[in-house]
């Protein structure tokens, strides 16, 4: 028994009783399209991010993702073998993307990720991602990463806590002048693009 448990308090990435499973928003991408990147450079996602992730994340049915990535060179903790904590990044954008179901922006408050397995330097990881549930602003979920297939072996299981935000956060606690560039250019999407910079 954790001490969490034992203290009668359930982990932070467990929804409370009283959560709710929320509506795919209508403007939600539909199942099978892709979910675009949010910002070019990000590690996660971006297409411009020299040695990122470059994930490619579609999205399923009801509330969940399907996320994607080739394991490089780029990417090696150990000779040969993916860093953890690369690892750990992929899934902090695949479980974030869910949050575009319900077109809000949120912010990651926790995340747990357990290796199961090693992640081999040119293997594709699938990573699937669902929303679990939502308790005011925050958001729950949960995924599992396979090896080279959709019904790979399981080499890694995450849960996270999202927290939804509004859109000053990114205002006030960003650079302000990579901001202002990132929308300037057009290298951000969704509800950054209506961002107010001088309110």
């Amino acid at each position: 028994m954790t001490s969490l448990q034992s203290r009668g308090r359930a982990p932070a990435t467990t929804p409370p009783d009283d959560a709710i499973i929320p509506e795919r928003h209508p403007a939600a991408p539909a199942p099978g399209e892709p979910i675009d990147s949010h910002y070019e450079q990000c590690f996660g996602c971006g297409v411009r991010h020299p040695t990122g992730l470059h994930l490619v994340v579609t999205a399923g049915q009801g509330l969940t993702v399907h996320g994607e990535f080739r394991v490089s060179e780029h990417h090696q903790g150990a000779p040969g073998l993916a860093h953890g904590g690369l690892l750990t990044t992929a899934f902090d954008e695949v479980l974030g993307s869910l949050n575009w179901l319900l077109r809000m922006p949120s912010v990651t408050g926790r995340l747990e990720v357990d290796f199961r397995r090693p992640v081999p330097v040119d293997s594709v990881l699938h990573l699937e991602a669902e929303i679990i549930g939502q308790a005011g602003r925050k958001v729950y979920t949960r995924g599992v990463g396979r090896l080279n297939s959709v019904d790979g072996p399981v080499a890694l299981t995450a849960a996270a806590l999202f927290v939804q935000v509004d859109l000053a956060h990114f205002r006030d606690n960003g650079r302000q002048e990579d901001l202002e560039a990132a929308v300037r250019t057009g290298q951000v999407k969704g509800a950054l693009e209506r961002l107010e910079l001088n309110p």
